[in-house]
């Protein structure tokens, strides 16, 4: 049985004045129904130079790639067009011919202004970008970048850090959230951090004793361990509380507060402390 030869599947370059959101999206779901053959996608954003445009086609040259572009400006476009047919790289103008019928049919010129959309739904993606920051922050994940965080809550495992930081990212805050764990040194990218960014969160004992029962039983899980053992649990919340202070952390205590109440607090404090320096 003659054994299968394994092509090089060639690269597809999304060229946009913009962000490249709308071509890479596009061709991302056109890809989805070619599961064995997934190409590899570079989006070139904001192009706005024909030099940028022949560095893009002498790569694609090389690679065998092909070119995917969605550029409003008339005179990008039509470059494009003409030395990628020159230069042998299939070029798919996805804005083109939609912009040309269009301009027919509302007998109007387009403005041709570039990452138009995004400026017009500015608040929406400012928004979008909240919340997938504070998803890749979530529980002390991606550390690297933790200094770009609007707000870091800092607090034991079952406080309600989570649901807080995508309550907060939903309404427009970058929220990263970093778990404590007893008789462990904090991360060095939090300590790094600045400080008056950084709320450690605190809960009565009692109330986070249930909050980690419900979870056990929801897992399936009633045997007792540190994890919801009454005493350790205090010592936990006391030693928590003792190293946020230490490290001049604010401290909210969320207790039996709606969700809304613990994030109208975070929020208060974070822009009265901003608005002054």
């Amino acid at each position: 049985m003659r054994e299968k030869i394994h092509k090089t599947i060639p690269p597809i370059y999304v060229i946009s004045g913009g962000a490249g959101a709308s071509g890479s999206q596009l061709v991302s779901t056109v890809l989805v129904q070619f599961p064995d053959s997934q190409a590899p996608v570079i989006i070139i954003p904001h192009v706005r130079q024909i030099e940028e445009i022949k560095d893009v086609l002498d790569k694609a040259v090389k690679t065998n790639g092909i070119i995917v572009h969605t550029l409003v400006d008339l005179k990008l476009r039509t470059n494009l067009n003409k030395l990628a047919k020159k230069q042998n790289v299939t070029a798919i103008d996805l804005m083109g011919p939609l912009i040309e019928q269009l301009t027919r049919v509302l007998d109007k010129e387009p403005i041709g202004q570039p990452g138009l959309y995004r400026q017009l739904h500015k608040e929406y993606f400012e928004r979008v970008d909240s919340i997938e920051f504070s998803m890749n922050h979530d529980d002390g994940k991606t550390l690297g970048d933790l200094a770009k965080a609007e707000i870091v809550l800092v607090g034991v495992s079952r406080v309600g850090k989570t649901p807080l930081s995508m309550y907060l990212s939903v309404v427009g805050w970058k929220v990263a959230n970093v778990p404590y764990i007893m008789g462990l040194p904090l991360p060095e990218e939090l300590l790094a951090m600045d400080k008056s960014r950084i709320i450690g969160l605190t809960i009565e004992p009692e109330r986070l004793l249930n909050h980690r029962k419900e979870r056990g039983r929801r897992m399936g899980t009633t045997e007792i361990s540190s994890y919801t053992d009454p005493e350790k649990i205090y010592e936990e919340v006391a030693e928590a509380k003792k190293v946020f202070k230490k490290n001049g952390f604010s401290i909210i205590d969320v207790t039996d507060k709606p969700i809304e109440t613990s994030a109208q607090e975070v929020i208060e404090l974070i822009t009265n402390r901003f608005r002054k320096t």
